[in-house]
């Protein structure tokens, strides 16, 4: 039994995120969400994502995309504070060392959206990251190949950022890349698309 075909649309620029819904959904649109990403006075890292995840699968349904709206949002976390997409090497440098022989986690926010109905889930995936103690010149050399100044906690798993790290704990290693497939596979399910039921 064929189940639902509804259009899907990603609320974000991120090419990551595309590459990776590619695995689950063949045909999707990509929408870019225009919201404030700024940290509340006193929101904790997981209401954080959790509402940005949120805002932004509104922001793009209010744009006029229909269907099922797939939108998520992740910080790094070093005990209470956030770290964010550094922007520039300075501060990836910054983060890098204040990350070095610490366990960093990592809280990615997911939210589906069904416009026809209204419905929508939220949910948080979370993965804990050891860095190795990592030296100036390490950090130096990472930064200056990779220049992965578009991501939380100023490295890409999926590259050379993997030899940053002593060890990863995690239910969805898609998750650090920042779309946990495992449980958004789930949420389409329940929203009535079945990635294996799709021709």
């Amino acid at each position: 039994m064929k189940s639902s075909s509804k259009n899907i649309t990603l609320a974000s620029s991120s090419a990551y995120r595309r590459e990776l819904l590619q695995r689950l959904v063949k045909i999707f649109d990509q929408t870019a969400p225009d919201i404030d990403e700024s940290q509340l006075r006193n929101e904790n890292p997981q209401a954080y994502v959790l509402r940005l995840a949120q805002q932004k699968a509104e922001a793009v349904a209010l744009s006029g995309s229909e269907g099922l709206i797939i939108a998520s949002d992740q910080c790094a976390v070093i005990g209470d504070r956030v770290l964010g997409k550094p922007g520039d090497h300075a501060r990836a440098v910054e983060q890098l060392k204040l990350s070095s022989g610490k366990e960093v986690r990592f809280l990615t926010g997911i939210a589906l959206l069904d416009t026809e109905t209204g419905r929508m889930e939220i949910e948080c995936d979370e993965v804990s990251v050891k860095f190795r103690q990592l030296t100036e010149l390490e950090i130096e050399n990472y930064l200056n190949r990779e220049q992965p100044y578009d991501c939380a906690g100023s490295f890409k798993c999926e590259g050379l950022g993997i030899t940053l790290f002593d060890s990863i704990l995690s239910q969805d290693p898609n998750s650090l890349v920042g779309l946990p497939l495992i449980r958004l596979n789930k949420m389409l399910i329940r929203f009535g698309f079945n990635p294996l039921l799709q021709l």
